[in-house]
């Protein structure tokens, strides 16, 4: 993370104990639809058109913009979404924005549960749903949001399925064009996007080497052949570094402890978790985090 993007994260939050965890921004109350629907403005507006970096952990969201821009950040990266674009964010990423003043558009906020239901699973399917998705709105996929969005405003006895069904359509929709001209499932590069699926949905639960090529239907030994293939390094470091990189966003954006952030990504030593950090990282986590906070590290 260079040094502007930091300042941008730094001057818009103050770090708490942990990432800010919210249902939608700023509430921690019971979510209060089966699909919740809202325009930009209604909650940009309130906080200065600035939506400070926090995460959902079991919600995930479409951003649609049709006038305005937003500076967006994902878990560090930045991107801009303009008009005519959509922005997914599955559960756990962090992310912020800085909307331009007078930004419209349309947020829409999915439980979890619901998105869980959205089937016959696929590999593919599930690998898009869990990643950040980022693209320009096709025709159909808008008149679905917009179909969602009138859903959402009504009434009627089976508004909730009809909710349910409109929204399983446009994330449908939005995940067949965006992988239509993508390779085969048996392909290297989308391995590794299954791969980092399956590492966003289970990263605290210390699946094994052996557990993730499993739930790939195949073997371990090919698994790191296709890690090391796309990545130049073991299927065993690509999967502490990916622990590695949960880590810093505990150590940069809240307070915890640094042995409670082991604790919580499955090291019971902390001696060896910092050992294990220093060596991926090249600096102790108390370094890390005195560098990116601009605080001086504990003596």
């Amino acid at each position: 993370m260079d040094g502007s993007l930091i300042e941008w994260y730094y001057s818009r939050m103050s770090r708490p104990a942990h990432i800010p965890i919210f249902n939608l921004f700023g509430e921690t109350t019971a979510f209060p639809d089966v699909v919740h629907c809202e325009a930009v403005l209604d909650r940009a507006g309130l906080h200065g058109w600035v939506i400070s970096p926090h995460r959902h952990t079991q919600m995930a969201q479409v951003f649609q913009i049709s006038s305005g821009v937003a500076q967006v950040t994902l878990d560090g990266v930045e991107r801009r979404l303009e008009p005519g674009q959509y922005l997914y964010i599955p559960p756990q990423i962090v992310h912020g924005f800085a909307f331009s003043r007078g930004t419209e558009g349309t947020v829409l906020s999915i439980p979890s549960p619901v998105v869980a239901r959205l089937g016959p699973k696929t590999p593919a399917l599930s690998a898009w749903l869990g990643a950040s998705q980022h693209g320009a709105l096709s025709e159909d996929a808008g008149a679905l949001l917009t179909s969602v969005v009138q859903a959402y405003a009504g009434n009627g006895n089976f508004r909730a399925q009809r909710l349910v069904s409109l929204t399983h359509a446009l994330l449908a929709a939005l995940a067949d064009e965006s992988t239509a001209q993508t390779p085969s499932p048996k392909d290297p590069n989308r391995q590794m996007q299954q791969l980092d699926a399956l590492i966003t949905g289970h990263l605290a639960e210390g699946w094994s080497a052996r557990d993730y090529a499993s739930a790939l239907h195949v073997t371990t030994g090919h698994l790191n052949r296709v890690v090391r293939g796309a990545a130049g390094m073991s299927l065993t470091a690509y999967l502490e570094t990916a622990v590695m990189t949960e880590a810093c966003r505990l150590i940069a954006f809240t307070r915890l402890p640094v042995a409670e952030v082991g604790y919580r990504l499955g090291y019971a030593d902390p001696p060896y978790f910092s050992r294990r950090f220093r060596l991926r990282m090249g600096e102790t986590p108390s370094a890390y985090r005195a560098r990116v906070s601009g605080e001086r590290a504990a003596e």
